[in-house]
């Protein structure tokens, strides 16, 4: 009965367990960042790549914040003991959680990267220098940024809605490292889009959420270190 008990005890703490039990975990958060999302991506991919359909891409892209914010509570949730994974449960937990502060972020968010995008595609109809694609291209980079720290604040922490909006540009300064983290990955997705599609985009969800997360934990312990009790 004793070797039976330190065998079981044993089980799961190899390297092999916990490859696959990570393996296990980013299938299951990819799986549910599919089920939560395509419903809104997939007529994305019939689109034309047109500035005319910039307003119904953003719609589309409305329910990702809700489900990269339980993805996030998942991946960061997760018990140390392999035997007790649950990554469903904690996705779903998240979501329900956090749905309604996560869209107050996310919803105007896009809204003004739309308004950017918008702009951005008719400088000549308005008839203003090129030059001013560079202050623009500032600001939307500045509110993606903005939104990225948001989106990490309100998955794993209760904030009011304006003090998220508080700490998101002082979490840009005070945390660098997430910051340069955070644009290279913004630049990564941009890039994978292009060259191939959002289908192989979506189908990297979780990989990219996990790498997210991992960037983002300097300002994971600042906001738990300075600003929770």
């Amino acid at each position: 009965m004793t070797d039976a008990g330190q065998t079981w005890r044993q089980f799961g703490t190899g390297p092999l367990s916990r490859v696959a039990a990570y393996v296990h975990i980013l299938l299951v958060v990819e799986l549910l960042l599919l089920l939560t999302t395509l419903p809104a991506l997939v007529p994305l991919l019939l689109l034309d790549r047109d500035v005319s359909n910039l307003p119904l891409v953003a719609a589309g892209l409305l329910p990702v914040g809700p489900a990269v914010s339980a993805a996030l509570y998942a991946l960061r949730h997760q018990p140390a003991d392999l035997t007790e994974l649950r990554p469903a449960a904690l996705f779903w937990r998240g979501y329900r959680a956090n749905l309604p502060a996560v869209l107050r972020i996310w919803a105007p968010a896009l809204l003004w990267l739309t308004v950017i995008a918008v702009n951005l595609a008719h400088l000549d109809a308005v008839a203003v220098p090129s030059w001013w694609a560079v202050p623009l291209l500032g600001v939307g980079a500045l509110v993606a940024l903005c939104a990225a720290q948001a989106l990490v604040v309100t998955a794993l922490f209760t904030f009011r809605t304006r003090d998220v909006l508080r700490l998101a540009p002082h979490l840009l300064v005070r945390s660098p490292s997430a910051t340069v983290g955070n644009l290279l990955l913004l630049a990564a997705a941009t890039g994978i889009t292009a060259v191939f599609s959002e289908a192989v985009l979506a189908l990297l969800g979780s990989v990219l959420v996990l790498a997210f997360l991992r960037v983002n934990e300097p300002v994971i312990d600042t906001v738990r270190e300075e600003f929770t009790r």
